[in-house]
Order: C-alpha cells, then sequence, then structure tokens
C-alpha cells in the first residue's frame, strides 16, 4: 500500500446556508463585541427595560385588583364572611371590597401609562446619547 495514496484522500463537507448562519449567530456569542454593538445593545436594553417595566407593575396592579374583587365576590356569594366572623352588613362589605378591588384593576392601565411616561423622562438622556453616538 501506497502512503502517497493514502495522504491525497480526504473528505470534503459544506453546510447549507441555514446551517451557516446558524454558525455564525453561536460565533457571535462568543466574539467579543465591538464598540458599536455594545453601544446599540445597551440602546436596545435601556428601550425595553422601560416597556418591561411598566408591564410589570401594572401587572401587579391588575392581578392584586382582580383577586380583591373575587374576595368581595366571595364575601357576598359564600359562607366566608361567617369563617371571617362578619355577622351583619356582609353584602356591603363584600361591595366595598369588590369595588376597591375592581378600581385597582381599572387604574392598572393608566398606571402603565404614568410609569412608561416616567421611565422614558428618566431614561431619555442616556438613550439620546447613545443614539446620537451611533447616528455618527
Amino acid at each position: 500500500m501506497d502512503k502517497s495514496n493514502n495522504a491525497q484522500e480526504s473528505f470534503s463537507y459544506t453546510y447549507s446556508a441555514a446551517e451557516q448562519a446558524e454558525i455564525r449567530r453561536i460565533r457571535e456569542k462568543y466574539e467579543a463585541p465591538t464598540e458599536k454593538e455594545d453601544k446599540l445593545q445597551r440602546l436596545r436594553r435601556l428601550d425595553r427595560s422601560v416597556t418591561q417595566t411598566a408591564q410589570a407593575v401594572s401587572l401587579v396592579f391588575g392581578v392584586l385588583g382582580t383577586l380583591i374583587l373575587g374576595l368581595g365576590m366571595s364575601v357576598i356569594m359564600t359562607e366566608l364572611s361567617a369563617y371571617l366572623g362578619l355577622t351583619g352588613g356582609t353584602t356591603a362589605v363584600g361591595i366595598a371590597v369588590g369595588l376597591f378591588g375592581g378600581v385597582l384593576a381599572v387604574l392598572a392601565y393608566p398606571i402603565y401609562n404614568l410609569t412608561v411616561r416616567i421611565l422614558r423622562k428618566k431614561r431619555a438622556p442616556e438613550i439620546l446619547r447613545l443614539t446620537e453616538e451611533l447616528s455618527r
């Protein structure tokens, strides 16, 4: 057997375009970002943080309000008032608790808008500075 003949035989494989794109995406995760990419990532993160924070705050108000509304309904419709030690006026207490919960739930959207407005005002200088640097 001739050694030179074995050395010439080789195997070659080319990846498809989709596989090449996946390889590039994986490689980009491990490469050090350039200064421009780093600033762009920071800009995206700041922009996302405004809406995500506002969504979390309004979601807490909405869920809490809905649960309190349900508690008010339970006081009226079940024997929960007896367990709570309420003897008279359970309907009035249930309605009051339910209305309070309903108000909290209804305020979730205005709270979202207010939070977005406050956070945008707070983050505006940094976002405007980054957009100026990136648009040059």
